[in-house]
């Protein structure tokens, strides 16, 4: 956006804030005002005033010298100019490389007419007007880094933030200045939290003060400028209400994120929503991030080292992670197996052709094993898994040697884990990304995600599952018989090849291989998926993981093998119970990245899985 673009956006805003400041005023206080007229284009009640204030900035576009878009909570989105209106869908819009050059907008206008309409409608002081300007890409979506100019204008106070990329950001014409405080319990945090969040609560409890406004729009803007130290919003902010507010922030030297501590770019649009945390500064950003995610990290001193021992690459990688770890003063101990293999490779004299070699079939990781020192005692380092004592377990494999590894070690162990299989759904990162995540854990730049086990009871027995457990016939193609209880209540009789009873953790494995439902791992569940069962309404049930699952054997002559995370096989016979419940202890992942959920369901589990491979989720 060049000079005389920003000078017509920038006249374009005045004018609408002016001309909306008008239209409300006779109307703030009065509550006819708050009038639900009907519902807007981002799904919430518009009142009257809002509608006032909308078709005030509508008309003002609609009779502007140039074409742009606007995306605003009531109307939606619109193109607007030289007359012309007509509804869009904007990431739709955007994307067309047909149009001539005189039909393509020059501007994107992104604007709440009245943010804190309730205080209007009350006449409590604080409701204002955010409006963001844009850049239009032609055949490319626009995101909140394309935003260019902000404006907030407190209608009650006649407060006026500007902001200008890469220019600065000022306070009715006054450049404004954040607060330099660094603490927590010395700050004053805006904005809104959610029910049950334990983390938001420690947040709110450790801050001096609270405030709450009612005005997104504003409270960011008081970061800012000094009035607030910081501000969050984990219902989740619209786009509409936030782009004006974070350019302002940005352009003070401000932080403004999500929870996860990620710049925030999203496309704009009318749908788009995200929670925010702001901060005045870097240091108690960082304090928030911590404590919303519960990330205080611990120093990590000690870590573990297990890994795949039947490939030479895993083996190789395990010796550089292990020189890496000892060089920067770590204390390592190393699983018995790979401390033989690894003794077994620093005495084979064609060491140094193994490595070319595998330099040659891996290049991805080629230039991170160079130069590795071998010589290192891995005897005097070694320990049984069962005994690990450590501040993490760095795991090299798939997921099957992850879960291996979980169910024998001590699972308050944080697992950090290295994909060196197929899929590695539950693995961290991939391998050439390996020695930049390290880096970040020994500096404390990490977070622990905790994921529930399953505890299974049977004959007084108990074993742990993490994934899953299966229930099945122990002789191949046999059908079975099963009763189902939740709480001591029968939910279901079913015939069947087997039953799975999956944590979250494994809904993206044999579970979601059955048809069960792919569950977030912050859900609180258990979900129950018969396996090809004889009656056709059947279905896969979620059920709470406060709740104990009881199934028990129906076919009599029948024996049935229930397998925990495909580790462990157990016999059940007729008439038998098996039990399954919440394990007391939670595990524990070193996570690097926010990239969460989500972003690997679809990364890891696109059609055809990983490179076209079947298989799922068993490495």
């Amino acid at each position: 956006m060049n000079s005389h673009d920003k000078q017509i956006a920038t006249d374009l805003a005045y004018e609408m804030i002016r001309e909306v400041g008008i239209a409300i005023r006779p109307y703030v206080g009065k509550v006819e005002s708050g009038e639900k007229v009907k519902i807007g284009a981002d799904g919430t009640p518009t009142s009257l005033i809002d509608m006032i204030a909308e078709d005030k900035i509508i008309n003002i576009l609609k009779n502007a010298p140039v074409l742009s878009y606007i995306v605003s909570e009531e109307i939606g989105e619109l193109k607007l100019g030289k007359g012309t209106k007509r509804s869009v869908v904007l990431t739709q819009e955007l994307k067309r490389t047909d149009l001539d050059e005189d039909e393509i907008p020059k501007f994107i206008f992104l604007i709440d007419p009245v943010d804190g309409t309730s205080n209007a409608i009350k006449e409590i002081p604080a409701f204002g007007i955010s409006i963001a300007v844009a850049n239009v890409h032609p055949g490319k979506l626009s995101t909140l880094n394309d935003v260019e100019l902000g404006f907030v204008s407190n209608f009650a106070n006649g407060n006026f933030f500007e902001a200008v990329k890469g220019k600065g950001c000022w306070l009715n014409n006054e450049k404004v200045t954040p607060s330099d405080n660094i603490k927590i319990s010395n700050m004053t945090l805006g904005g809104f939290t959610k029910s049950g969040t334990s983390e938001a609560s420690k947040l709110v409890d450790n801050a001096r003060r609270m405030r709450v406004l009612g005005s997104v729009v504003l409270e960011l803007s008081y970061v800012a400028s000094g009035r607030y130290d910081a501000f969050l919003d984990l219902r989740g902010s619209r786009i509409i209400d936030i782009a004006a507010s974070k350019l302002i922030l940005e352009e003070a030297g401000c932080i403004i994120t999500n929870k996860y501590g990620e710049k925030l770019n999203n496309h704009l649009s009318i749908y788009e929503k995200t929670i925010v945390v702001a901060a005045n500064n870097k240091i108690l950003h960082k304090q928030m991030i911590d404590i919303l995610n519960n990330n205080q990290t611990d120093f990590i001193g000690k870590v573990g080292i297990i890994s795949r021992i039947d490939q030479k690459k895993s083996i190789i990688f395990a010796a550089k992670i292990i020189d890496y770890l000892l060089t920067n003063g770590r204390e390592v101990v190393i699983e018995k197996g790979l401390a033989n293999k690894l003794t077994d490779f620093k005495n084979n004299p064609d060491l140094k052709n193994i490595i070319i070699k595998t330099k040659k079939e891996y290049p991805e990781i080629a230039h991170l094993i160079d130069n590795i020192n071998f010589n290192i005692n891995y005897t005097q380092l070694c320990e049984s898994v069962f005994d690990f004592d450590c501040d993490m377990a760095v795991i090299l494999g798939g997921d099957g040697t992850l879960l291996r590894a979980q169910g024998k070690m001590n699972p308050e162990i944080p697992i950090f884990g290295i994909n060196m299989g197929t899929v590695g759904f539950l693995t961290e990162i991939e391998a050439p990304d390996t020695f930049n995540a390290l880096d970040s854990i020994l500096k404390g730049e990490y977070y622990k995600e905790k994921r529930t086990r399953l505890v299974v009871s049977h004959q007084n027995n108990n074993f742990t599952a993490m994934n899953e457990v299966v229930v099945m016939t122990s002789k191949p193609a046999k059908m079975m018989h099963f009763e189902i209880q939740v709480d001591g209540e029968i939910i279901e009789e079913v015939r069947a090849d087997g039953l799975i009873i999956s944590t979250p953790s494994g809904s993206t494995a044999y579970a979601m291989s059955a048809g069960g439902p792919i569950v977030d791992p912050k859900v609180g569940g258990f979900i129950i998926i018969p396996i090809c069962p004889y009656k056709l309404g059947a279905r896969p049930f979620v059920v709470s993981d406060n709740s104990e699952i009881t199934v028990k054997l129906l076919k009599k002559g029948k024996t049935a093998v229930f397998v925990m995370d495909g580790q462990i096989n157990e016999e059940a016979d007729y008439e038998e119970e098996i039990k399954f419940k919440k394990a007391e202890k939670n595990a524990y992942f070193i996570r690097t990245s926010t990239k969460y959920f989500y972003e690997k369901v679809k990364e890891k589990l696109s059609e055809g899985g990983l490179e076209n491979n079947p298989r799922c989720n068993n490495e």
